[in-house]
C-alpha cells in the first residue's frame, strides 16, 4: 500500500526544511492518489522537473519513485513551466511542489 499523496507531500516539505532548503506547495491535488511533480529551481534560470516513475519501476515497499521529465540534466525554468501546464491539462488532480536550491539537490527517490 502506498502512502497518500497529501501525507507524502507534507513529509517531503519537512525533509527539505530540515536541510534548510525552501520548498513550496504550488498546487494541491487529489489527497489520496494525485500524481506528484517536483520542480527543482536552481535560481539561475535553470531547473529540473521530476515526474512519477512508470509503474514498471515500482518497488515492493510502495515507495514513490521519480524520474527526470526531460533528457538534459537542467533546462530553462520556462520550459519546465510549459511541461507543467501540459500536465495540468492532462491531469487536473496533480500536485506540484517547487524546491529552490542553488545546489540543485533533489531529495527524491529516483528510479
Amino acid at each position: 500500500m502506498r502512502l497518500r499523496s497529501d501525507i507524502w507531500v507534507a513529509a517531503f516539505l519537512r525533509r527539505c526544511a530540515s536541510a534548510n532548503v525552501a520548498a513550496y506547495l504550488r498546487r494541491r491535488g487529489a489527497p489520496e492518489a494525485g500524481a506528484i511533480f517536483v520542480k527543482i529551481d536552481r535560481l539561475d534560470g535553470s531547473a529540473a522537473l521530476f515526474a512519477p516513475a512508470p509503474q514498471s519501476e515500482a518497488r515492493d515497499d510502495g515507495a514513490r519513485l521519480f524520474t527526470r521529465a526531460h533528457d538534459a540534466d537542467w533546462i530553462e525554468s520556462a520550459a519546465v513551466e510549459e511541461k507543467l501546464a501540459r500536465e495540468i491539462k492532462f491531469d487536473s488532480d496533480l500536485w506540484i511542489v517547487e524546491v529552490e536550491d542553488r545546489e540543485g539537490r533533489v531529495f527524491l527517490d529516483l528510479a
